[in-house]
This record gives structure tokens, C-alpha cells and sequence, in this order.
């Protein structure tokens, strides 16, 4: 392991970071358990992200399970958690490779070990360009796939090869779009004729097709089950279409698709029987940690299909620590956590657990208790008249889940991994 490798695996913390200890030393990530830190104890500042480390470790081992027993590979999207720590959790514990949205995020990714990388993206830089080639120069065994949708993009790549006459083929899949969503091929014609393209280029090389489903997910298995039978549908197609016509330059075709919403129906439909090897990758990312909102609601629905029972499948493993600051008026109690700290542009944290000043145990918190807004650094913590014997007090420690990893991951440089009663046992650095 070079030196620059190991500074990003086992970085130096300090109270730099919010969330350490001011009246602490730095420290070594890899030495942060044996300062015996408990967050209930007042050993870190809060507000606090953390990880609990048994959920995240049943996360990591069901979801691949999952995909051993679906015959797919696991391309989990490092965009969730830019945690180079997790990265390696996930490679170890058995993904096929990782999967990112920028090649800033690519150079991280590649940094703490990944060697099959994808970029569910579009590449048109030629800066972007020109960094994929320089790590595939310098990083042996090293492979980059990234996503092709229009000729626009095409001839955007081909000019920039033309620039720089010695360098690898860009490997591409084309991705399969909808009306109304996000970037992708929206017809069939548009899509093999790119592909076409493709295959009378000599700056790229088309190894695969893929598509994004998560926006058009509700939750309801009906309407989801649909939805994906029509963009996978349409996947397989060009699939079909670019085997037979002899456009992949791949001994083995790449199918990928998958948010964290709805991942088990398109699992289903990654291995499209061709005349050709067929490799499926799911690239969901949230499920690392899951959470108590949105991607708790989209799992009920996947249980039912898989006949999960509850706690079986994904469990939550993030939660956010703070204080209650203030209460200013009946019903209100103001926390030290805004928008700074956690995620908010799915729906707002919820509370989970309640230690009062000096205790070190949790318990449940009332029913009616919400968060109605959040500003920089404050959440408006509510309540009915019902639960006034039970009003939060100043000084007070309460515990939110989030809703959206994503968004409550970039929020941090690090947290700390706790065990169930809340002892700091371990750490991971993030790089956004």
C-alpha cells in the first residue's frame, strides 16, 4: 500500500472535523476504538452522525446474499457514502466492483482499491476524458465503463481521440432513458443507431446496455412491477438488437440497472438471454446503511415481495445525535441539528431515541413528536398536548433517523462507528 492509499484508508482525525472532540488529541482513523469513546457519555460534540455497526454489517452480508441468489454481481454506488472505509466493507464482502457518478469520485474510489468501475453517467469533458485515461495509465488491471446517450457525446469522445492519438478505447454502455426522467436514449432507433456508431469507432467500444428505474418508482408493487417490466423491456431490446448485429467488442455483455428503490424487480431482469455471456449488475448504494424514512418505506414493499419478514432485510445503521437547545414556547423544543447536518430534500429526520442529561441508556420517544422545519443550524422539534408530560428538556440528547443517505453523508468528514449501547468502536473518513 503506497502512502497516499493508506492517508486516505487510515486518515488523521481532529477536531478540525465537526463531530470530534476539541479537548482531544488527533487521532488515526484505525485508533479511534481505543479511545473508548460513548456518545452518551459526552465524549463527542454533538450534533453527531453515526453508524451503528451491526446493522451496517447485516446490510452488507443480506444485500449480497441477495444478489448471490439472483445470479446478479453487485456494482454498489459509491456516491452514496464516499466513504473509502465502506468502499473496501463492500469489495470485501463480495461486490463485482463499484460504481460512481463523476471520475472525481472514480479517482477515490480507485484510490482505496476498486479495479471494476463503472460511472453511471455521461463523460464529455476533456478534462473528465483525459482523467480517465491517466488512471488507466497509472493503475494496472484498472477498468472504467462509462454511459453513451446521445451522438452528440460520441462525437464529443471521438474528437478529443483524435487530440490524443495514444490511448485505450473507451468502454461504453448506452443508456436506455424515458420521457420526462433524467439522461438516457428515449426510442429504440436512437439507441441502435448509437450503437451502430459505436461500432464503427475506433475511440470506444460498446460492452454493455443500462438504464436508471429509480425515478419512476412509487412504492406500490403494481404500478412498479410495470414500470420495470417496460424500461427493462426496452433494455433487453437494444441488448438483442446489438448482439445479434455484432456491436458489443466485449467477451461479455454488461446489463446494469438499479436504484435503492426498487432493486429487487430489476435484479430480475439484468440477465437477458443472448447468444453471448451476460453479466447483470445492480448498482444500488443507499442500502449500505438504509434509513428511516424514504428507503425504509420502498422496503416494506420489497419484503412483501421477497416474504421478508420485518428487521430480516435491510435495518437502518445511520442516526444523528443532538441536543435540545432551547424551549422557547409550548410544544417546541429547538435542537442543535439543521440542514448542515442531515438529510432534508426527502422528508424531514425522524426522532428515534431520547437519553436524558447524563444517562447512558436510551429510551422510545412519544408517538407525536415531529420535526416540522429545519433551518442551518436548528430543527423545530414538535408535539401534541397528549405527550406534554412527556416534553423534551434543555440539555436533553435525542437521537433522528435520516431519510436519503446521500444527502446526510456529504453533510460530514467522518463518523464514528457505535456499537448498540453506543461506544465508539470504530470510524470511516468521507471524501466528498
Amino acid at each position: 500500500m503506497n502512502s497516499s492509499t493508506h492517508d486516505l484508508l487510515d486518515p488523521l482525525l481532529h477536531s478540525g472535523f465537526k463531530g470530534y472532540p476539541r479537548t482531544q488529541p488527533p487521532r488515526l482513523r484505525s485508533d479511534i476504538g481505543a479511545a473508548q469513546w460513548n456518545v452518551l457519555a459526552g465524549d463527542l460534540p454533538l450534533p453527531l452522525a453515526v453508524l451503528k455497526r451491526e446493522a451496517l454489517e447485516h446490510n452488507l452480508a443480506w444485500m449480497q446474499a441477495r444478489v448471490r441468489e439472483w445470479g446478479v454481481d453487485l456494482a454498489p454506488h459509491g456516491k452514496t457514502t464516499m466513504s473509502p472505509q465502506l468502499f473496501q466493507r463492500q469489495l470485501d464482502a463480495g461486490a463485482w466492483g463499484m460504481t460512481f457518478a463523476t471520475v472525481t469520485q472514480l479517482a477515490v474510489g480507485v484510490a482505496a482499491g476498486a479495479r471494476r468501475t463503472l460511472i453511471a453517467n455521461q463523460v464529455v469533458s476533456d478534462e473528465d476524458l483525459g482523467g480517465i485515461q491517466q488512471l488507466l495509465r497509472t493503475h494496472e488491471g484498472l477498468r472504467i465503463v462509462f454511459l453513451l446517450d446521445s451522438v452528440a457525446q460520441l462525437d464529443l469522445i471521438e474528437a478529443w481521440s483524435h487530440a490524443h492519438q495514444e490511448h485505450l478505447p473507451f468502454e461504453l454502455m448506452i443508456e436506455i432513458g424515458v420521457d420526462g426522467g433524467r439522461t438516457g436514449c428515449r426510442t429504440h432507433e436512437q439507441a441502435t443507431t448509437l450503437a451502430e456508431r459505436c461500432k464503427a469507432s475506433p475511440a470506444v467500444k460498446l460492452v454493455g446496455i443500462e438504464c436508471y428505474e429509480g425515478q419512476g418508482a412509487t412504492g406500490e408493487t403494481g404500478p412498479d412491477t410495470a414500470y420495470t417490466d417496460t424500461i427493462m423491456g426496452r433494455v433487453e431490446a437494444v441488448a438483442r438488437h446489438c448482439e445479434t448485429h455484432g456491436l458489443f467488442e466485449t467477451d461479455e455483455v454488461l446489463v446494469s440497472a438499479g436504484g435503492s428503490a426498487i432493486y429487487d424487480l430489476v435484479a430480475a431482469r439484468l440477465k437477458p438471454a443472448l447468444g453471448m455471456p451476460v453479466r447483470g449488475l445492480l448498482r444500488s448504494g443507499c442500502y449500505v446503511t438504509h434509513d428511516h424514512g424514504t428507503y425504509q418505506r420502498f422496503q416494506v414493499s420489497i419484503d412483501a415481495r421477497l416474504g421478508c419478514d420485518c428487521g430480516d432485510s435491510l435495518r437502518p445503521a445511520m442516526e444523528v445525535w443532538t441536543t435540545v437547545q432551547s424551549c422557547p414556547e409550548p410544544r417546541l423544543a429547538i435542537v442543535a441539528m439543521g440542514k448542515r447536518d442531515v438529510s432534508f430534500d426527502l422528508s424531514m429526520p425522524t426522532p428515534i431515541a431520547r437519553a436524558l442529561l447524563g444517562a447512558q441508556v436510551t429510551s422510545t420517544v412519544p408517538a407525536s413528536w415531529h420535526i416540522s422545519a429545519l433551518n442551518d443550524q436548528h430543527g423545530y422539534l414538535r408535539w401534541t398536548a397528549t405527550d406534554d408530560a412527556l416534553a423534551p428538556v434543555v440539555g436533553e440528547r435525542i437521537g433522528f433517523g435520516i431519510s436519503h443517505p446521500c444527502t446526510t453523508f456529504d453533510k460530514w468528514h467522518w463518523m464514528p462507528i457505535v456499537e448498540d449501547d453506543y461506544r465508539v468502536s470504530d470510524a470511516v473518513s468521507i471524501n466528498f
